[in-house]
């Protein structure tokens, strides 16, 4: 039997990845980016402010936590700290830390984050542009069963 390098290897798992499988690791992966702290911390490095047509006002920057705290409305210390980790763990951001008085920590999105982003940047435009239509069918749905 032939051995295989670690690339081969790899190649091959990727090769069978279905998430439609129970045991499949790419199910915790997609669990993962579609929490909507996830999806709003990539948004907001990525540049999450667009115009109606979807141009972006601004480009990907870093950002200190703070001002992803502010961004973020509603999101609890905790919580945006959990985030940071386990983008920054599954190699999405970065985490800088310059020694200053205070230290400086900030946020930068990978190049591997920046391709999420692009993905899940359509779908907060979605949600934002489709709500009122969303809300619309609610209505008629609970007044159907009312």
């Amino acid at each position: 039997m032939a051995t295989r390098t670690a690339a081969q290897h790899r190649a091959r798992s990727k090769a069978e990845y279905d998430a439609f499988l129970a045991g499949c690791p790419s199910r915790k992966l997609l669990d993962r980016i579609s929490d909507k702290w996830v999806t709003l911390v990539l948004c907001a490095l990525g540049g999450g402010a667009h115009q109606p047509g979807g141009e972006a006002l601004a480009g990907p920057r870093p950002m200190r936590y703070s001002e992803l705290s502010r961004r973020l409305a509603g999101v609890s210390q905790k919580m945006l700290t959990q985030t940071l980790r386990s983008l920054e763990r599954d190699g999405l951001l970065t985490r800088t830390v310059t020694p200053t008085v205070p230290v400086t920590v900030t946020y930068e999105l990978t190049d591997l984050g920046l391709s999420l982003h692009r993905a899940v940047r359509v779908i907060k435009d979605w949600a934002q542009t489709y709500m009122d239509e969303v809300l619309v069918h609610r209505e008629v749905y609970d007044a159907r069963d009312a």
